[in-house]
């Protein structure tokens, strides 16, 4: 820990670079605790990811450390494991303090130190908002090596002198660059105060904007820099697709056709603003759709209830703010939705990091009217990426159509690899058996038609349901490819 800002400032501006390469590519080589390498290889790891190869040795080491990697590559784990390498468990005073900007996230980092560290009788506590203040009290008097918080009651519990700072060795910001950048900034900085000197600090994060990396120069010493560049930070496993939505007022619509149409195991649909948040989940619930809805006004019991009912799969669709963007790690989460576009770039890659995580398939999703093209652009300009419309040639036989219907059958072919192989000589027309919604049939046709009926012109060859088939179980008309007519308009 530092003051003297030494360590970042030689970083030219727009040049973000890694300062350290050593991996060592196995946990049995990391020199471990015993009792802790039990715990690593019993919570499910086999061999540390990309940042945990680089990352956990140097922590160990006592470096301050700013370590960047993608979403869902192991940087809670990362921190947990050295955290739990250092600490003394026979000394009863924290010695890890690791903060994160969400309850939620605090609460799942606990989870995992405490499973992690399930052979080493280590305690750890959660110091967040919205919990009981006379419980957090106690619980930090009886002495927790590892202490996990949001700043704002972290920095209270100092304050009362029933956080103790003394014994902390090591200082923990996860995802930093919402905790330094948004409003976080004083708190931290007076929690700093307070640490000793000799405090170690690491910083994770998915994304590390340069002027994030100067507000560090102000408590780090001679850090140990593993970052990965822009271009690099795409999500391997996750099909990035744009729908263009003509105006706001359409997205409703767009939303119910997906939702009725395609065969997804959980899904996230993130909006900007609690409000939306509140409309959309009301609008979805009359259209007879199951969903459950979470931002940070709603009290912490309803936050938790609703989370534990995501995880366990009881709830499939979820809608929330950026609250949930942060490092919520949800395992079947296959589809996300940008129902809103993020207003700030970098929250995309954390948003869309909810599906495909540690590897897994997924697909991200974003409705873009005409007014948010330019976000677009900047989004893929910023990452070097490139967000494909929906839906592409997926099959290679289908032709690339604007309405909705074809839209959602890329969409489960891209969600269901497992029916990339079924290519029939026929086009699969889903629609909905509850609203019949019309679409645009062909490429830059106007004229507009409900897909039933005689109303295609074409002899139908089945109408029904295909669920034995590996379909979406939903009424479905199949028409021959070369039946389709071409509406006048």
């Amino acid at each position: 820990m530092a003051s003297s800002g030494k360590g970042l400032e030689e970083v030219p501006e727009g040049q973000i670079e890694s300062n350290y390469d050593e991996i060592t590519d196995s946990f049995d080589a990391m020199n471990l605790k015993p009792e802790l390498l039990r715990g690593v290889y019993a919570y499910g790891f086999e061999r540390p990811s990309a940042i945990q190869q680089r990352a956990i040795m140097p922590v160990i080491r006592g470096n301050d450390v700013i370590a960047q990697a993608q979403s869902g590559t192991g940087k809670t784990a990362t921190f947990s494991i050295s955290a739990l390498q250092k600490i003394d468990t026979s000394l009863k005073a924290c010695q890890a303090l690791i903060l994160a900007p969400t309850r939620e996230l605090a609460q799942q980092i606990q989870k995992v130190v405490v499973a992690i560290g399930d052979f080493m009788s280590v305690e750890c506590h959660a110091c967040i908002g919205g919990t009981n203040v006379r419980e957090d009290m106690k619980a930090l008097q009886d002495g927790p090596q590892v202490v996990v918080g949001t700043p704002g009651r972290v920095h209270d519990m100092i304050q009362r002198r029933v956080l103790r700072t003394d014994q902390i060795k090591m200082f923990v910001l996860d995802e930093a660059d919402e905790m330094l950048s948004r409003g976080f900034t004083e708190q931290i900085y007076d929690i700093f105060q307070l640490l000793p000197q000799s405090t170690q600090v690491v910083l994770l994060s998915a994304t590390m904007p340069q002027d994030v990396l100067e507000v560090t120069t102000k408590f780090m010493r001679d850090p140990v820099r593993i970052l990965v560049k822009k271009d690099e930070l795409t999500l391997e496993g996750i099909k990035q697709f744009y729908i263009a939505v003509e105006k706001e007022e359409w997205k409703l619509d767009t939303l119910s056709d997906l939702y009725e149409t395609v065969t997804i195991t959980q899904a996230v649909i993130f909006c900007n603003t609690r409000r939306k948040v509140d409309w959309l989940t009301d609008k979805l619930t009359a259209r007879d759709f199951t969903v459950s809805a979470m931002h940070g006004d709603m009290e912490q019991s309803q936050r938790d209830v609703i989370m534990k009912e995501f995880r366990s799969g009881s709830s499939r669709v979820l809608i929330a703010t950026d609250l949930l963007a942060r490092g919520i790690d949800v395992q079947q989460v296959s589809l996300v939705i940008n129902y809103d576009l993020p207003a700030n770039r970098e929250n995309y890659i954390h948003r869309i990091g909810r599906g495909g995580r540690f590897g897994r398939k997924g697909v991200a999703i974003n409705f873009v009217t005409a007014d948010d093209v330019r976000m677009m652009r900047e989004i893929e300009q910023f990452y070097n990426t490139q967000i494909e419309e929906m839906p592409m040639n997926v099959a290679g036989k289908w032709e690339t159509t604007r309405s909705t219907v074809m839209r959602n059958w890329m969409l489960t072919a891209a969600c269901r690899p497992d029916l990339n192989d079924l290519r029939p000589d026929s086009l699969f027309l889903f629609v909905s058996g509850r609203s019949k919604r019309s679409c645009t049939l062909g490429s830059g046709l106007e004229k507009r038609e409900t897909l039933l009926g005689a109303s295609l012109g074409v002899e139908l060859t089945g109408f029904g349901r295909f669920s034995k088939s590996g379909f979406p179980s939903v009424p479905h008309v199949i028409v021959p490819y070369s039946g389709l007519p071409r509406i006048q308009g």
